[in-house]
């Protein structure tokens, strides 16, 4: 992984005018958040050049793979967004529904690629009932949602319903790879991570097979130990820190989701005024709620910021489960996916089945039951601003 820092003088002044020639222009999907500092901007331009690199056998790529980089998953419509490829997980439904993964790690991933040599390719066996499809999340404003408090997520939290309108979302507890700290989860499908750091790493070692500091062990399924050896004779951690800055390929990917901004809003006019009131009228807003906040922060990029993803970040079985079970998620639980920038976005749904934000929602049931029925039921011109709010998110 290559990484580096402009130090020199020279460096400087022309960082500083990529830094002024950013800022002074409409911002774009890609664009790093207004009011970053020349220090921040290139720990962003860093973390960019990293997150575009093509990895290759040398680098630690392999043995088994989803992509080459991580721009190849997250690039629509600009570096750091989402795409059609779609990562595979599978295992087995037990007698009462329950997930069963089909060997002793408990791991679901089921690589698309693998090196060509050794027979290094996962392949899912016979025996699993469950193979599950599951669509990249965009990382625009992602160092906003890390720096939304635990504490809030938890003030949302009611998995006993108690204020009896049907939903019942859970705070998604998860040990944080990169402290040990008890956290509640934000990051992936299943919430399954804390913190940009460990989301950072989890996909470096299960997307490009790339080991580093959190996540020593290849993961591919049906790989003996001894086989391991011969896919992969590079030692681990792969990701090794740059001599030069003390920086791993992690600390670098996570610096540029910290400060890429986020989506912009599109056009408003009346009818997305009259959508937004259909929103919350029908229901949409007890799991999609409009905007959290950020916390108390030395970075005032980050202190006390809105962050109007439309999302509480919970886990919810609204009908769109997979059933696979992974770090907090039960099988039919999904993280509510944040509708900012979801114009952007097709296919939708976790697993990319819905070709349109119509279909999006009629597919929703369990503690969508009651939203989706006033979707179905109001009237079509209030459908139709509902729809047309949703495509200016």
């Amino acid at each position: 992984m290559k990484s580096s820092l402009l130090l020199l003088a020279g460096g400087v002044v022309l960082l500083t005018s990529a830094l002024l020639v950013a800022q002074t222009r409409v911002p774009v999907p890609g664009d790093p958040i207004p009011g970053v500092t020349p220090i921040e901007f290139e720990e962003f331009r860093v973390g960019l050049e990293d997150f575009l690199e093509v990895e290759s056998a040398s680098e630690g790529l392999g043995p088994a793979f989803n992509g080459t980089s991580c721009a190849v998953c997250h690039s629509v419509p600009a570096v750091g967004g989402a795409s059609a490829i779609a990562e595979i997980r599978a295992g087995r439904r037990g007698p009462r529904g329950e997930f069963i993964a089909l060997d002793e790690t408990g791991e679901s991933l089921f690589h698309l690629f693998s090196l060509p040599s050794h027979g290094c390719q996962p392949i899912i066996p016979a025996e699993a009932t469950i193979i599950a499809r599951r669509m990249p999340i965009p990382l625009f404003g992602a160092g906003l949602i890390e720096a939304i408090p635990d504490e809030t997520l938890l003030a949302l939290d009611d998995p006993a319903d108690r204020n009896r309108d049907g939903v019942s979302g859970r705070a998604a507890i998860v040990v944080d790879r990169a402290t040990g700290e008890r956290r509640v989860g934000r990051f992936g499908w299943k919430a399954q991570h804390a913190t940009l750091l460990a989301f950072s790493a989890d996909a470096y070692r299960n997307e490009m097979g790339i080991t580093n500091d959190l996540f020593r062990e290849e993961s591919a399924y049906g790989i003996s130990k001894e086989r391991m050896r011969l896919c992969d004779p590079i030692p681990e951690p792969e990701d090794v820190r740059d001599p030069r800055t003390g920086r791993r390929g992690i600390d670098n990917f996570a610096s540029f989701m910290k400060f890429l901004g986020p989506l912009g809003r599109g056009p408003l006019d009346e009818s997305t005024r009259i959508g937004e009131q259909v929103f919350g009228a029908i229901g949409c807003a007890a799991c999609h709620t409009p905007s959290l906040t950020t916390g108390p922060s030395s970075n005032p990029l980050f202190n006390r910021q809105m962050v109007p993803l439309f999302s509480d970040l919970l886990l919810h079985d609204v009908g769109t489960g997979d059933g696979i079970e992974q770090a907090s998620g039960g099988p039919e639980e999904i993280r509510t996916p944040a509708l900012w920038g979801v114009r952007f976005r097709r296919p939708l749904l976790h697993d990319g089945s819905a070709a349109t934000i119509d279909d999006a929602v009629r597919r929703h049931a369990g503690e969508a039951e009651l939203a989706r029925r006033g979707f179905e039921q109001t009237s079509e011109s209030d459908r139709a601003a509902l729809i047309a709010f949703l495509k200016s998110l």
